[in-house]
């Protein structure tokens, strides 16, 4: 390992994420590695970090390699490994760009959640296919305190648990995941959002992410809740063949969600890199002591 490792920081909706370029695979990011890195006052700062591999040279993308050339190794806040991050989709294709491996328009990015179809626009919006959501069946309960909700059950390739409140303050600090019953319904934890009404087809949400607590955006999140708010409507894009678009707005900014008749759905928003530097490598490896 180099002395110096080359980082950058970026943001969508203020949804933040440490980037670390290693096309080749090198550099070692264990859990404690990734949480020191992410620490906002004894490292970086970040929701999450952006480990930018190609490919082929990741044992977990290299069946996505003809599809595409990029891989997405997104890891949480805490170390831990996520298998779709959607605001971190929108970033990592602006470090592309940023990088001159891509230009703009289409391209394709390798997740643990499959390959994303991601277009960077003229005005500096980047649209993120996000794929079909699942809607597992089932009762789901979320509380704060002594307050209760019930919830619609999301699967985005990672798991969302979607409450309707009055007041986004009655979802606390978030601080803590907040409990859910039944215990089975998440096994690996959930991603938790709470949702008030703004106006038709225009909602504002918070949301607890598994493994980095609140956070200012949550792009699988916001496909979540858009989803959940088109169901409670009556709005199945399949059964009425017409797309579903939802304004969601975040504590971080705000973003477009578009389901279509064919269920994929499709997530616009801004995406931002604003600085970059270099980690020293010594620092790193006794972080993951």
């Amino acid at each position: 390992m180099s002395t110096r490792i080359a980082f950058l920081k970026g943001h969508g909706t203020e949804n933040d994420f440490v980037i670390v370029p290693d096309p080749e695979n090198a550099i070692d990011l264990p859990p404690a590695a990734v949480a020191a890195l992410c620490d906002r006052r004894a490292g970086i700062g970040g929701d999450g970090v952006l480990h930018v591999v190609r490919s082929a040279a990741h044992p977990e993308a290299r069946e996505m390699a003809t599809e595409a050339e990029w891989f997405m190794d997104y890891r949480n806040g805490d170390g831990s490994v996520a298998e779709m991050c959607g605001n971190g989709v929108r970033v990592f294709a602006r470090y592309l760009q940023r990088a001159g491996h891509v230009a703009e328009g289409d391209l394709a990015v390798a997740t643990r959640g499959g390959v994303k179809t991601v277009h960077i626009a003229k005005d500096g919006d980047v649209t993120v296919g996000m794929g079909k959501a699942f809607l597992p069946e089932g009762d789901v309960t979320v509380s704060v305190g002594e307050r209760s909700w019930p919830a619609r059950n999301v699967n985005m390739t990672n798991p969302h648990a979607v409450a309707f409140v009055d007041d986004l303050a009655h979802a606390g600090d978030l601080l803590a995941p907040p409990p859910f019953s039944p215990p089975t319904a998440y096994p690996d934890g959930v991603n938790v959002e709470f949702v008030i009404d703004r106006a038709p087809g225009h909602v504002a949400m918070r949301v607890h992410e598994r493994g980095s607590g609140e956070t200012r955006s949550c792009g699988t999140g916001a496909c979540a809740v858009a989803v959940a708010a088109a169901r409670r409507d009556g709005a199945d894009p399949a059964v009425t063949g017409v797309p579903a678009t939802y304004t969601v707005d975040l504590p971080g900014g705000t973003l477009v969600i578009t389901e279509r008749p064919d269920g994929e759905i499709e997530m616009t928003g801004p995406a931002v890199i604003l600085a970059e530097g270099e980690i020293d490598a010594e620092w790193l490896e006794n972080a993951a002591l």
